[in-house]
């Protein structure tokens, strides 16, 4: 029921592809990282998958259904896509009070979303009186409101002060544990890798990469171990024994490409040498993510 399915989804302006026959599920049970580069067709994707645009042909469903056949769409999907989208004049109560009705959701939810939020101190000002980080969890009360089965989040750190930044990871993850589907798209690599599962990234329109978080940095980093020992000679050799290298990295450290540090510790051990720190080296969410998508952003500086 809470599935996201897209099929061969393509939209088109003009003559200039903006998604390219796309195909990827969204499942529930875990949070899913929807990147790319910008004009990669995410935004795209979640407004057909809204039904804000038109999809020129394939389609986009949440539990086999259209967004636009739905009779209570906040009781199925919760979304922030802009958290700007808000009437200024209006107070954030008044909002939540406006889309609660339009969905026959009970009026106690308002109070609900807002104390989840942190925001219930702030019910009765107005929303141009609001932080971009306070306007933020504003949108996010309200994708919460219905208390839906799936959550489209874009950006949903941004202006987040470090413990609102705490808070909508640990939100995430726990809506993932209660079986929901959780798609969220961020440009903040560091903060993504801190909560999602599974990651979604497209490239000019197309679909680039459809893994789990884990799979995707083992197969975009090449094994290396980092270690501090007081008897580099002796761990030169033996390593030399199973074609390995020693290399002197930084800080009194050294490295071993080709080699993982299980293997390293054994062997040290065999060999009674003395290691006070050893590690696997693995590429960050960042580095994996930027060494896909090198031939396929639309925007890019210039190397110096």
């Amino acid at each position: 029921m809470n599935r996201i399915e897209i099929r061969q989804l393509t939209k088109a302006y003009g003559t200039t592809k903006a998604v390219d026959r796309l195909t990827f599920d969204v499942l529930p049970g875990r949070v899913t990282g929807f990147l790319g580069p910008n004009g990669a067709g995410k935004s795209t994707t979640l407004r057909v998958l809204l039904g804000l645009d038109r999809a020129t042909s394939g389609t986009a469903t949440i539990g086999g259904r259209r967004f636009t056949d739905l009779q209570q769409p906040l009781l199925r999907i919760g979304a922030l896509l802009d958290a700007q989208a808000a009437h200024g004049g209006r107070t954030a109560r008044d909002h939540l009070l406006a889309l609660a009705a339009s969905n026959r959701i009970p009026v106690r939810r308002v109070g609900e979303v807002m104390e989840q939020a942190g925001i219930a101190s702030a019910a009765k000002r107005r929303i141009k009186t609001y932080s971009l980080g306070m306007r933020q969890r504003l949108g996010i009360a309200a994708a919460l409101l219905g208390d839906p089965g799936v959550l489209l989040l874009d950006e949903p750190t941004n202006g987040l002060d470090p413990e609102g930044i705490i808070w909508i990871r640990e939100l995430m993850r726990g809506l993932a544990a209660d079986g929901r589907t959780v798609l969220v798209s961020s440009h903040l690599m560091s903060e993504t890798a801190s909560f999602v599962d599974h990651l979604v990234i497209l490239g000019q329109g197309r679909l680039l990469a459809d893994t789990s978080m884990a799979a995707f940095i083992d197969e975009r980093s090449t094994p290396r171990v980092r270690l501090r020992t007081s008897d580099p000679i002796r761990l030169r050799t033996s390593l030399a024994q199973q074609g390995l290298q020693l290399a002197e990295g930084d800080e009194g450290r050294w490295t071993i490409d080709g080699a993982l540090a299980e293997e390293i510790g054994v062997l040290a051990a065999r060999d009674g040498i003395p290691i006070f720190e050893l590690s696997d080296e693995r590429a960050s969410l960042e580095q994996a993510y930027l060494d896909l998508t090198a031939d396929h952003a639309q925007f890019a500086s210039a190397s110096r």
